[in-house]
């Protein structure tokens, strides 16, 4: 274990800001305990449903407002996305190679889980399961999908968005909300704010990546601004106070994203910037950036797999014991609560095993002169920092070489 700490250290660039992979890797893991702490599937009549705790105990509600992450994702997104097409066109890489680079890391992983679960649906309905479990199951795999999709359309826009002031798609979320609530418009409308909502943290990032949203200052006014506002638009706005969708409830946050669910991820813009200084100190510690480079390694095998280890846990102790609180039962009082955190220890094991099963498909092949690497370097520059490394790769080690 040593020796690999001193490997990724080593290979650390010095003007590397390790806070910024700190951001992603503490994005991520937002999301999969978020999911993993607000999803019960419950055991009832032959089938499994889905549940959430937020609608049987709302005073749990401030657990989305620090696990639901998204924002400080697409932040981020943006900062490298826009430093990465920028190095690429000064190095004479095309727009193309380019982004074909990033696609293929983006959506390489996703081709396995697609074809595990079409598969694993088949056997499923070939053994009896129900189609009412079938679709909660495949709901709960598929769904965070659509997150993907608006982070690659984003990506590939961003030439035309690097330089666009987030008060613009800021005015389109809110234009669209006053439409659809204050004027019954439809609510297909709503829709629109999937691009534009998630746009405004993507132009924060890029406006970072600019030399911009320099200084303390311009964190403590996103941060309070954005807390206010949000605040605002829940006491007297009606926007409801869980920052991520909760069954049975008339306006989602989330699904599609509101003013409030972007004011809010603006706060955690400002936090986010507020922390990059204690960040970096403490990110200089070779054991603490270890953790944190190898956590980036997997980003989108965790992202995608957490689900399916919660699933595989729930399914096989269904299995081997019958309904476990916390486990397989509704989450409508604290004992299930603390069940659940008994239980996630046991979740995060089963994702050490997907991980350890298809995190190769994220990292892919090693890359040879004629291929260009996601951040748009070229291949022979590639082909220069790896010579001679076989006992790093695949490693934290690796990655950090390959990926400004």
């Amino acid at each position: 274990m040593r020796e690999l700490i001193r490997r990724i250290d080593a290979a650390t660039p010095p003007d590397r800001d390790r806070a910024v992979d700190a951001l992603r890797a503490f994005a991520i893991l937002g999301v999969v305990l978020g999911h993993w702490l607000v999803t019960a599937l419950v055991a009832d009549s032959g089938t499994v449903r889905a549940a959430s705790p937020l609608l049987y105990q709302p005073h749990l509600v401030p657990i989305s407002w620090v696990l639901q992450t998204l924002a400080v994702f697409f932040l981020v997104g943006g900062q490298m996305g826009a430093r990465g097409q920028a190095c690429a066109q000064a190095r004479g890489v095309t727009y193309r190679q380019w982004l074909g680079a990033r696609m293929a890391r983006l959506f390489r992983p996703v081709a396995a889980v697609l074809v595990v679960w079409a598969l694993a649906a088949g056997a499923m309905l070939a053994s009896g399961v129900g189609l009412t479990t079938l679709h909660t199951l495949l709901k709960l795999v598929l769904s965070p999908l659509w997150f993907l999709l608006v982070f690659a359309a984003l990506t590939a826009a961003t030439p035309l968005v690097a330089r666009l002031h987030p008060l613009w798609p800021l005015a389109v979320v809110l234009y669209v909300d006053l439409y659809r609530f204050g004027f019954g418009g439809p609510a297909w409308l709503g829709w629109i704010n999937l691009a534009a909502g998630w746009l405004v943290p993507y132009c924060l990032g890029a406006a970072w990546a600019r030399g911009g949203l320099r200084g303390r200052m311009t964190g403590w006014v996103l941060l309070l601004g954005g807390g206010v506002a949000t605040a605002g638009l829940v006491l007297f706005g009606g926007y409801p106070a869980a920052m991520v969708g909760v069954p049975g409830a008339a306006i989602s946050n989330l699904n599609p994203p509101t003013l409030a669910a972007v004011t809010f991820g603006l706060a955690q813009c400002g936090a986010a910037l507020l922390l990059l200084g204690p960040l970096r100190r403490v990110l200089a510690r070779p054991a603490v950036w270890a953790v944190v480079a190898l956590l980036n390694v997997s980003a989108m095998t965790i992202f995608l797999w957490h689900q399916t280890a919660m699933m595989a846990v729930t399914s096989t102790m269904l299995r081997l014991t019958g309904p476990l609180p916390g486990l397989h039962t509704v989450p409508d009082g604290p004992g299930w609560l603390a069940a659940r955190l008994i239980w996630l220890p046991v979740f995060a094991a089963a994702l050490l095993v997907c991980r350890a099963a298809f995190g190769a498909y994220e990292r892919g092949r090693p890359r040879t002169a004629g291929r260009v690497v996601r951040e748009g370097r070229p291949g022979g520059a590639a082909r220069e920092t790896r010579k001679g490394d076989t006992k790093g790769s695949g490693s934290g080690a690796a990655w950090i070489r390959s990926r400004p």
